[in-house]
């Protein structure tokens, strides 16, 4: 995985990392469920979960806590926050 360096004003990533304004983007929920998460063009995989998320970076050479997902600044969360992982239900 490349680009996680966005230069010298780039805030703290994980670990120290300088990882820019935003590292991380994880798309509104798909119809049948689950998030798509990218890094930059990349697409790392379909999370249903935090632990999901937490997985692909570590697996990218990030370390993450699951508890700590939702709430790091260099995650972008689309369409809807780290609460909702599968398609609206009407009821």
């Amino acid at each position: 995985m490349t680009g996680w360096d966005a230069g010298p004003n780039a805030p703290d990533g994980p670990e120290g990392l300088s990882s820019g304004p935003v590292l991380v983007t994880v798309l509104p929920p798909s119809p049948s469920g689950g998030r798509r998460v990218r890094v930059g063009g990349e697409f790392l995989g379909l999370a249903h979960n935090a632990a999901d998320i937490a997985e692909f970076l570590r697996r990218a050479g990030l370390e993450i806590d699951p508890a700590d997902v939702a709430e790091a600044p260099w995650i972008d969360w689309r369409g809807a926050g780290p609460e909702r992982w599968g398609p609206e239900t009407s009821g």
